[in-house]
C-alpha cells in the first residue's frame, strides 16, 4: 500500500540493491564414458558415433556478477522503457530511450541463481547515438505522465530463455538505468508460475513527479489516477522487482524446479493462463490486481493449484488495464470520478473491500490487510507445522523486524477460508493500536494449498545480511535463514502439486486466537 520507506531507496542503497539467498553446493556433471573394449575372441565393433554434451541446465551456466548498477548518474542522463512488459521467447520488443549524453549500449542480463552470480548476460547492443527526446506528455483529466518517445532500437529476443530480466542501460558518461523485462512462458502446465507484479511496480513508479501515490509536493491529492507503461522507472519503481521479487527468483532457480513466467497482465488477459499449473507464487508485493487476474487465480485454486502469497497487501486495490495493458487505472478513495460506476459497478477500480461491490482479498488469500507501517517480531506459533520443517524454531521463537511494514491479519469478521491453521501470530502496534500479523495456510475443496506469509518484508529477508543488503530493517542472517528454509519447503513441496493430498490438513485455530 505504502513504500517500504516513503520516499523509495536512497541512491548508494539503490546501487546495493542486489543480493542472495545462501550459496549452494554445485557439482559437475561427468560426461559420457567411453565403451570398454571389445574381448578379444570377438570381432572388433564399429566406432560409435560422437555424442552430444549433455545440455547444461540454464541455472548452473556461468553467471556474471558485473550486472549491478555501480553509476545512477544524474537525472535525465539516460532512461529508457520496453514497449511491452513481457515477450515470448523469439518476440522483439522496442526500446525507447533518452540521454544527454553522446550514446549508450544496451546489455541484457537474465536473473536467476547462475552459482550465485544472480544473472548472467545473454545479449549487447553496440554503441547507440545519443539523442534527449522532448518532454513528456501529461494528461491533464488524469495526471498522466507518458513519455511518448520513438522508438530508439528494436531487441531480438531470439535463443532467450523465459525469465526475468533487465536491460542495462550504460551511457558514455558512466551513469547506468535498468529497463525491466519479462520473457514470459508460452505453457504453465506442471510448472510453478512466479507472477511478476508488473501492474503494482508501476502503481509505485513516480518517474515524471507522478504515481498513484502522490503527485507534485508528494501530496495525495495530486496522484495520478492512471499511470502509463510508456515511460521509464525511477528507483521506487524499479525496487518493486529488485527487493520484492528478485531474491524469490534466484531461490526457486537454485532449487532446479519447473519454473514459469508470467506478469499480471498476462492473469488479466488470459483466463486459462494458469491451466494446469502446479503452483503460482505472487513473490513480494502484489497489491494491483484486475477482477479478471482475480478470477483466473481463483479458478487456478479451484482446480488443484496452489497458491502461495509471500508478501503482504495482496489483490488489495481493484484495477483496469486500458491502451492494451498499458495504463493502469486506479482512482481508489475518488471511485465515484471512475468513468465506469453507473455502468459497471464491477469494474470500479476501488479498492476490493469497498464499495460498490466490496469482495475482500481474504477469501482467496485467507488473510486480510490489516495496516502500516509495522515494524516487529515474528512470532511462531505452529511450529511442527509442515513448512516450518527443518527450521528448529519453537513455540513463541521470534524473529526481530520480520514483521514489516505492511502486514496482514486473519480476521474473522471478513469471508475467510476454514478450516484455516494461523502458524505464526506476532503481536505489534500499529500506530496506537494494538493488533497482530499471521502466516496462516489453509486447503481449498480441490486439494490446493494456500500460504499467505502476512508480512511484506518475507522475500526481503531472502537477501538479509548479505553483502548487496546488509542492512534490511535489522532483519538477520538466523531470520533469512529461517524464511530460506521455509521457502524451499513451499517452493518444493507446491511443485509436487495439490498440497492437500500429500501434507497434512489445516489444523484451524481461529477461534482458539480470535474468539
Amino acid at each position: 500500500m505504502s513504500e517500504e520507506s516513503q520516499g523509495g531507496l536512497g541512491r548508494r542503497r539503490f546501487l546495493r540493491v542486489a543480493g542472495a539467498t545462501a550459496v549452494g553446493s554445485l557439482s559437475a556433471c561427468a560426461g559420457p564414458q567411453p565403451p570398454a573394449p571389445a574381448p578379444a575372441t570377438l570381432p572388433a565393433s564399429p566406432p560409435r558415433p560422437p555424442q552430444a554434451p549433455a545440455a547444461v541446465p540454464e541455472r548452473l551456466l556461468p553467471g556474471d556478477p558485473g550486472w549491478r548498477l555501480t553509476s545512477y548518474g544524474l537525472a535525465g542522463a539516460v532512461d529508457g522503457y520496453c514497449d511491452r512488459a513481457s515477450v515470448l521467447p523469439g518476440e522483439p520488443v522496442g526500446l525507447h530511450a533518452s540521454t544527454t549524453t553522446d550514446g549508450f549500449r544496451v546489455t541484457a542480463y537474465r536473473m536467476g541463481w547462475y552459482g550465485g552470480a544472480l544473472a548472467r548476460r545473454v545479449w549487447r547492443s553496440g554503441w547507440i547515438r545519443g539523442r534527449s527526446q522532448a518532454p513528456a506528455a501529461f494528461d491533464y483529466a488524469t495526471r498522466t505522465i507518458s513519455a511518448g518517445w520513438p522508438r530508439t532500437l528494436t531487441i531480438p529476443t531470439d535463443g532467450w530463455p523465459e525469465g526475468a530480466y533487465l536491460l542495462r542501460l550504460d551511457a558514455s558518461g558512466g551513469a547506468q538505468r535498468y529497463v525491466p523485462l519479462i520473457v514470459r512462458s508460452a505453457t504453465t502446465a506442471g510448472k510453478t508460475v512466479l507472477v511478476h507484479a508488473t501492474p503494482t511496480w508501476q502503481a509505485y513508479n513516480a518517474w515524471g513527479g507522478y504515481s498513484l501515490y502522490h503527485g507534485p509536493g508528494q501530496r495525495y491529492a495530486t496522484r495520478s489516477l492512471a499511470v502509463s507503461f510508456d515511460r521509464p522507472y525511477d528507483p521506487t519503481g524499479m525496487a518493486k522487482f529488485l527487493v520484492h521479487e528478485r531474491a524469490v527468483v534466484a531461490l526457486a532457480e537454485r532449487l532446479g524446479i519447473e519454473l514459469a513466467y508470467l506478469t499480471g497482465t498476462e492473469l488479466d488477459a488470459d483466463g486459462q493462463a494458469l491451466d494446469g499449473a502446479a503452483a503460482v507464487f505472487f513473490l513480494g508485493h502484489d497489491e494491483y490486481w484486475t477482477p479478471g487476474a482475480r478470477r483466473t487465480v481463483t479458478r487456478a485454486r479451484d482446480t488443484g493449484t496452489n497458491l502461495a502469497f509471500l508478501g503482504a497487501n495482496t489483490c488489495y486495490r481493484r484495477i483496469r488495464l486500458e491502451d492494451g495493458g498499458r495504463t493502469v487505472i486506479c482512482y481508489k478513495t475518488d471511485a465515484g470520478r471512475d468513468p465506469v460506476y453507473a455502468t459497471r459497478p464491477d469494474l470500479v477500480t476501488a479498492d476490493y473491500r469497498a464499495n460498490p461491490l466490496p469482495d475482500p482479498e481474504s477469501s482467496l488469500v485467507g488473510v486480510y490487510y490489516d495496516g502500516y507501517p509495522a515494524d516487529a517480531p515474528y512470532v511462531v506459533t505452529r511450529p511442527g507445522h509442515w513448512v516450518f520443517a527443518g527450521t528448529g524454531v519453537k513455540e513463541g521463537d521470534a524473529f526481530p523486524h520480520l514483521v514489516g511494514v505492511e502486514y496482514d491479519r486473519v480476521d474473522p469478521s471478513v469471508p475467510t477460508p476454514r478450516p484455516l491453521e494461523i502458524i505464526a501470530h506476532s503481536p505489534l502496534i500499529c500506530g496506537r493500536r494494538a493488533t497482530n500479523a499471521d502466516t496462516a495456510y489453509y486447503t481449498a475443496p480441490s486439494g490446493a494449498g494456500v500460504f499467505a506469509s502476512g508480512t511484506m518484508r518475507w522475500a526481503e529477508a531472502l537477501m538479509a545480511g548479505t553483502a548487496d543488503s546488509p542492512r534490511t530493517h535489522g532483519i538477520d542472517q538466523r531470520a533469512r535463514r529461517f524464511v530460506t528454509t521455509a521457502t524451499t519447503n513451499l517452493l518444493r513441496s507446491f511443485a509436487r502439486g495439490p498440497a492437500g493430498e500429500h501434507e497434512p490438513a489445516p489444523r484451524d485455530n481461529v477461534s482458539a486466537l480470535y474468539g
